[in-house]
């Protein structure tokens, strides 16, 4: 059994988010997993936070807090204990194919209910399920509604991507398509303009600078032993470096790196990954996209896996590390009550004056 696997059958178990550590000692002591490394909660962790960040909202877990997981869709528990039945509240609940992930269904939720309103996040939990949009047999759903909303406020502010939602009290969101005359909306609209404008600034780079700057943003990822090949005389390779996850996994992974307009084809796939070394991994970083072609070649089960990375995705990464943008930070305030004064009547029937 993999971690993955075993994660999944120790976090169904428990009911409850639980750290790495905690995940690594209980899958040892039931024997699912073992592990000859002097850190197995560092190696539970890396797998489960690259599950999350190579799948998305589609994986399996979600990071609750600094190496702490939990699973995302508790679907996945009723496939891997068929002894308990998913509970159905209501009649009228969708079929699974109608449902949809937690983030997508509190966007609908707020959407079509928060009547432009912010909504406490229990009451999207409950407004998503009863309209089957949630089918979902975990013990937690709201908590794990919660989770992924402050997980994905946090990605957004992070790389200054435009995001869905806002939180405007504790525990209460809405939508930032709402807030069009409000700061978070300004701030959106804004970071919109230098995503694009920096789309074009990498347009504008010489092959040679574009390979360059994909070294720095490998190194500020946490790559080590960059090396950024000859230009012209790469073989289907511009960089190459080695990943470094909590001193503990070393990945090799040979680069090719795309300034193009155009889709990047299915070709384009096979020649990086025939010019892998051993026990390399590869990647392709464009400025435009992907053809399904090559998603699909990219993808092959049988075959050394390709990580595509467009153009969108790059200007993510970009901005979250602050490469070609600058982060500015400014104080906001928000007005409140002001101390209640004693009115001068009530100071002289008490005596005070």
């Amino acid at each position: 059994m993999n971690v993955q696997d075993a994660a999944i059958q120790i976090l169904k178990d428990a009911g409850k988010p639980l750290h790495a550590k905690k995940i690594a000692e209980r899958i040892m002591e039931a024997g699912l997993w073992s592990s000859d490394g002097k850190t197995p909660e560092a190696t539970v962790s890396a797998r489960l936070y690259s599950d999350i960040k190579k799948h998305g909202d589609q994986s399996t877990f979600v990071k609750v807090a600094p190496q702490t997981f939990f699973l995302r869709d508790s679907q996945i528990v009723a496939v891997c204990d068929a002894k308990e039945p998913e509970s159905k509240s209501d009649s009228t609940l969708a079929s699974p194919k109608n449902t949809y992930s937690f983030l997508d269904a509190a966007e609908k939720v707020l959407d079509q209910f928060g009547n432009r309103n912010s909504m406490h996040y229990r009451d999207i939990t409950d407004k998503a399920m009863s309209q089957g949009w949630l089918n979902t047999s975990g013990k937690t759903p709201e908590a794990t509604m919660n989770a992924q909303l402050v997980t994905e406020l946090k990605r957004e502010k992070a790389s200054g991507e435009p995001g869905r939602f806002v939180r405007t009290s504790p525990g209460y969101y809405s939508l930032v398509k709402w807030r069009g005359t409000g700061l978070p909306y300004q701030i959106s609209k804004h970071n919109r303009e230098i995503r694009k404008k920096l789309l074009s600034q990498l347009m504008d780079l010489s092959p040679a600078q574009f390979e360059e700057l994909v070294g720095q943003l490998l190194a500020e990822m946490g790559f080590e032993n960059i090396e950024v090949t000859k230009y012209g005389g790469d073989g289907g390779i511009d960089v190459r470096g080695t990943l470094l996850i909590s001193d503990v996994v070393r990945i090799k992974m040979a680069v090719q790196a795309k300034r193009w307009k155009g889709n990047t084809q299915s070709p384009i796939v096979q020649q990086v990954r025939g010019s892998l070394g051993a026990h390399e991994q590869g990647l392709i970083i464009t400025t435009s996209d992907f053809s399904a072609g090559a998603i699909k070649e990219a993808n092959q089960p049988d075959k050394t896996p390709v990580g595509l990375m467009n153009g969108e995705q790059l200007v993510t990464l970009l901005m979250e590390y602050n490469i070609g943008v600058r982060r500015m930070s400014h104080d906001l305030f928000e007005l409140e009550e002001l101390p209640i004064v004693e009115k001068e009547n009530d100071l002289e029937n008490n005596g005070l004056k």
